[in-house]
Formats: C-alpha cells, sequence, structure tokens
C-alpha cells in the first residue's frame, strides 16, 4: 500500500524531482518505508512506499521493466502467486517475490486486459514507452483513489487530493457536490470531487493518456454479472459456496511479510473475518499468535459493543485490545481528521474507525482486515426491507413484515416507512425538500435529483439494487472514508468481503437465502456457527461504529456560530440559524465551515 503521484506538462516544460517530492511529501503517511522518483522530460512520476509483500529495496518504486515500462503502484495483488505461476509458464522470469513485479509483467503480457486477471484493490500508473503513453487503472470497487486534474498546460494525478493542490491551487468549491452532500446526504456519485476541477477515477474504471496528443479516454472494464447457476442452487449448497469462497478469499488477504490484525466489533461481519481468519491461521506455519484483534468501545453503554467482542476473542483464543476515547481525544484531534480526509464526510463516526487505526499503528499491525462491504452484499441495512417487499407477493410479504423486528429490529409501521421513502420517488424527494428548505432558491433548483431517481428504481430489482449500492450510492463513499482512515496511519485495510469472486456469488444467491426464518444475513450466521456461541451469531442488535455524539459533541452555541460564520453558508442558507434540531445536517454544515477555513475555499460570486 503506497501513495502515487505524477504530473505532464503539455507544452514541454521538463518535469523535476524537487516538483514531485513536494507532491509526494503531501502523503508520506501513506507510504513511510521509501520514496523514488522518475522523471523523462515533461513526464515525472513519484511513489511513496508502505512495505508489505517483499519489504526489501529490490521492490521500491517505482519499478522499472525492460526497456519501455514504469510502474507506480498503490494497492496489493492478492492473487499475485498464481498469476506469477501463469506468467513463467509463459517464460516470464522475476527478480523479486513482489507483486508489483507480476502486475507490471502481467501488463505486458496481456496489455490492458490485465486487470481483469488481478484479484486485489490497486491505483496504478504505468508509463508505455513503446506505445509513448500512460495507463492508469483502478480496482473494480474503488478500494483505493486516483484523483486527477488537467488543464490546457499541464494533466496531475495522485493518491489523494493534497498533492494536486501544490500543484494547482483550487479553492473553489464545486457546489453541486456541496449541495447534495448537504441535502441528499451523497457525494460520491459521480467523477467530481468538491473541489472544482479535480476529479477521481471511478472504480471499474481505465484512463489512457496519450502523449502525443494529449488525449484522455476513460472506459469501463468491469461490471458485476448475474450468475444463474449460483441462483438456482439449494440452501445447503448456497451456504457451502459462500463458505467456499469467503475462506478463499481471506486466505488471500492474510498473504503478507509484515504483522496483520483484525477489525473487531461484535457484530457479525467482523466477527466471521476474525473466526475464518484464526482458523486459516491456525493450520499453517504463522500461527494466531502474532494476530491481534482490535474494538473501540464507547463511552456510552447503549452503542458499546466491547463485551460482545471479549466473548469472540475469548473463544477463538486470540489477542484483544480494546480502546475507549473521550471526549478530549475527540476534540484534540477534530480539525486535524477533517483536513486528512480533504472533503466534507458524513458523521462523528469517521472518528471511531481512526481511532481503530491509530491503535493498530501502535501495535505495529501493517495490514487490518476489515468488514466494509457485507451489508451492501447481504441485505445488511434495514432500508433493503423495501427491495424485499418489492420482490416479493402478498403472502411472502406478510409473513415478512410479520418477522420484520427479528430481521432488522424495526417495526411494522417503521417497515412502511422505508418501504415508501425507499421505493418511491415523489415520496423520497418530498421529505428531502423539506430539508433543502434552508437553501436559497437558486440554490435548490441547482441540485440534481437524477441518482436520488435512479437509485429509487433500483429497489424494483434486489440485483440492481446491490450493485448500484457497490458500484455507485453507498460503497463509494464509506471506502473512501476507510482509506483516509488507514492509510493516515500506515495500514493497509483489507477486505475480505470484496473479493470480487465473493462479492458475484452473493448478489447470484437466492435472495431467500439472505433473508430467512426472521434472521437478516442468514447465510452468513450459518456458518458462523461452527465458530461461535449463539450470543454472537444469532445476536439482533446492529451497532457498527456508532460514535458517542452526545458526549464527544454535544450541542452548543459555538457550533451554531461557526456554521452562521461561513461565507459559503451564508451565501447558499436562507438565514442565520439559531438552533438545528437535524443533529446530522447540524454535522454537514458545521463540516462544511471547518473545511472551507481549513482549505481556504470559496464559492463562487
Amino acid at each position: 500500500m503506497c501513495g502515487i503521484a505524477g504530473i505532464i506538462y503539455k507544452d514541454g516544460t521538463f518535469a523535476t524531482k524537487e516538483t514531485l517530492k513536494k507532491m509526494t511529501d503531501k502523503m508520506s503517511h501513506r507510504g513511510p518505508d521509501a520514496e523514488g522518483f522518475f522523471v523523462k522530460e515533461n513526464i515525472g512520476l513519484g511513489h511513496r512506499r508502505l512495505s508489505i509483500i517483499d519489504v526489501s529495496e529490490s521492490a521500491n518504486q517505482p519499478f522499472f521493466y525492460g526497456e519501455s515500462n514504469v510502474l507506480v503502484f498503490n494497492g496489493a495483488i492478492y492473487n499475485y502467486l498464481e498469476l506469477k505461476k501463469e506468467l513463467e509458464d509463459n517464460n516470464y522470469s522475476f527478480r523479486t517475490s513482489s507483486d508489483t513485479e507480476v502486475l507490471i509483467a502481467a501488463y505486458d503480457f496481456w496489455g490492458e486486459q490485465c486487470v481483469g486477471k488481478f484479484n486485489g484493490m490497486w491505483s496504478f500508473v504505468i508509463f508505455d514507452a513503446k506505445k509513448n503513453k500512460l495507463f492508469c487503472s483502478r480496482d473494480r470497487f474503488g478500494v483505493k483513489p486516483f484523483y486527477y486534474y488537467f488543464n490546457d498546460n499541464k494533466f496531475v494525478f495522485a493518491s489523494e487530493i493534497k498533492p494536486i493542490l501544490e500543484i494547482e491551487k483550487v479553492e473553489e468549491v464545486n457546489i453541486n457536490i456541496l449541495l447534495e452532500y448537504l441535502v441528499v446526504n451523497m457525494s460520491e456519485q459521480s467523477e467530481d470531487t468538491f473541489f472544482k476541477g479535480i476529479k477521481k477515477l471511478l472504480g471499474s474504471h481505465n484512463l489512457t493518456y496519450n502523449l502525443d496528443d494529449h488525449k484522455i479516454e476513460i472506459y469501463k472494464y468491469y461490471e458485476i454479472p448475474y450468475k444463474k447457476e449460483i441462483n438456482d442452487l439449494s440452501l445447503d449448497e448456497s451456504i457451502k459456496l459462500f463458505e467456499k469462497e469467503f475462506e478463499n478469499s481471506v486466505k488471500l488477504r492474510l498473504r503478507s511479510d509484515v504483522k496483520i490484525g483484525s477489525a473487531l466489533s461484535g457484530g457479525l461481519d467482523s466477527s466471521y473475518i476474525a473466526s475464518v481468519a484464526t482458523d486459516l491461521l491456525s493450520k499453517n506455519s504463522k500461527g494466531i499468535d502474532n494476530f491481534t484483534a482490535i474494538t473501540v468501545g464507547s463511552v456510552d453503554k447503549s452503542n458499546d459493543e466491547s463485551e460482545l467482542s471479549k466473548i469472540t476473542t475469548k473463544k477463538l483464543n486470540i489477542n484483544h485490545d480494546i480502546i475507549i476515547p473521550k471526549s478530549d481525544e475527540f476534540k484534540d484531534s477534530f480539525e486535524e481528521v477533517i483536513f486528512k480526509h480533504e472533503e466534507p464526510f458524513g458523521g462523528v463516526s469517521i472518528y471511531m474507525q481512526k481511532f481503530l487505526m491509530k491503535e493498530a499503528n501502535k501495535l505495529g499491525i501493517k495490514v487490518l482486515l476489515d468488514g466494509q462491504g457485507a451489508d451492501e452484499i447481504l441485505l445488511g441495512y434495514s432500508r433493503y426491507t423495501a427491495a424485499f417487499l418489492k420482490s416479493h407477493g402478498i403472502i411472502k410479504n406478510i409473513k415478512f413484515l410479520s418477522q420484520v423486528k427479528t430481521h432488522y429490529s424495526i417495526s411494522i409501521v417503521e417497515a412502511v416507512k422505508i418501504y415508501l421513502y425507499f421505493s418511491t420517488f415523489s415520496v423520497r424527494k418530498f421529505w428531502l425538500k423539506r430539508r433543502g428548505k434552508i437553501l436559497k432558491d437558486k440554490y435548490f433548483k441547482i441540485i440534481d435529483f437524477s441518482n436520488v431517481k435512479n437509485l429509487t428504481n433500483s429497489y424494483n430489482t434486489i440485483f440492481e439494487l446491490q450493485k448500484n449500492e457497490i458500484l455507485r450510492n453507498q460503497l463509494p463513499e464509506l471506502l473512501k472514508w476507510e482509506d483516509k482512515n488507514s492509510m493516515g496511519y500506515s495500514i493497509e485495510s483489507r477486505l475480505p468481503f470484496l473479493d470480487y469472486n465473493f462479492v458475484e456469488t452473493c448478489l447470484s444467491i437466492n435472495i431467500n437465502y439472505k433473508i430467512r426464518d426472521g434472521w437478516s444475513k442468514y447465510l452468513l450466521r450459518r456458518n458462523l456457527e461452527k465458530f461461535l456461541p449463539n450470543e454472537i451469531t444469532y445476536n439482533r442488535k446492529k451497532i457498527g461504529f456508532d460514535a458517542p455524539v452526545e458526549d464527544w459533541w454535544p450541542k452548543s452555541e459555538d457550533i451554531i456560530e461557526t456554521i452562521n460564520n461561513s461565507k459559503i453558508i451564508q451565501k447558499i442558507s436562507k438565514k442565520k440559524f439559531n438552533f438545528i434540531e437535524d443533529r446530522d445536517l447540524e454535522w454537514r454544515l458545521y463540516n462544511i465551515a471547518v473545511w472551507e477555513k481549513l482549505y481556504n475555499m470559496k464559492l463562487e460570486s
């Protein structure tokens, strides 16, 4: 896991190591182990390395292959050993034991189609001197970031936004993205960022830059397929396939030459990861002695899952580290986190994850297994009741509603409200308009509700909804926050639920096996039975990373004053605020105000 950066001057200006170093220094946290640069006339590539596989200097980057290809790479190709064998069978030889060398050899052999061979997470750039072009790629689900900026004079890219700001001073806010974040609570549905002119390459996309004519081409290389043969399997067959594919996913993500740990709440997803990882480690030479599970507890006992996590670690007999951040720690790191995240984000729970990554770093853990993606592929959110109801007839729906409290800990009335809100665009837009009443009319009219409409329409088919959530409307934000938090502490976060083979399997499995007999995530629970007691396996309460908001961030006049002092908010809002009942909206307004100050952002007049 690393940080990459680069620049191309269109007017022939020579790139310099000094310019590249200004960029890479801004993300030294992403790669504290080594740095490197490649400069050739108007092209420059920079790299910061976090050593995970083959920690020797021979695997440092930029990585040169043959006489024509140069690579800067952020990520991990988990199936590099299998690909290495395939390439060796085709007369390739290797001088390192790194996945980096396998990646660039794969490009040499398969060309741009190489990305279809990779199982992993990546953001990389290859300078192909023979073809005089850059080949850039981002992994299927966008786990690893790729930001870029271009104008008449230059093309700049990096793993974060701050390095680009070293080259191009961008201080104008993208008003469309800001308004969608504020009212719709979405911000990752397009290639745009909060910084006007700075874009991101979307997951499942490649970008080529032709150095002869300076033209950019972007194309999608992956779509999640529906596999009818999986949908036709019996329940028992589906449970076994689920187990097999997940075990394969975890096994690949345990490949590392450094210390590995796992995030652990009291919930199902992280408990299953820890269980499978422990089982696999206990069967190989590494064992479980150096494997540690980390739990972030809460001073708010209603949101604290540390006691449940203790049951898991005791049963698995693994090391367990629990931290309970106090309000002072939140206050001390408040602006630091907003600055590191570079763009306004969803809520205070981001800080819970930040404290987890900080603890992992303190313990010397460089690879951390985490549970992102499980809810999206296994229908874990209560709002998916709307899609489930739309996919069934009246008899099954009556049975489902009678058990909905056990499925998702919500009442029948709440389930009906969720159905109306999430599956009916007019209802959803009505409520969003109410939230948008704080805006001046000219700004409310700017908001594009097409993403909301598309998402609402996708509730008609669960498979389409899940694709939408994974590739567009839900997961991209969560992955962005995960990357910023983990890399801020030089941690490579690996996500077993987002192995593309596992995702394809889960999305094709019969939906009646995902929610069954009064239980959400039924397939996972059935497989977890063999590892953990019912207290964990059949626990109905879903908490996640809920932060103790009232303790960390109580209502105050300072919050309102900060919001009212924001020049951006002054321009877009109808009036000054005295009291904001909606705490989520209050956070977004406050986050905008602080971000505006930290990055000197402005709204065009």
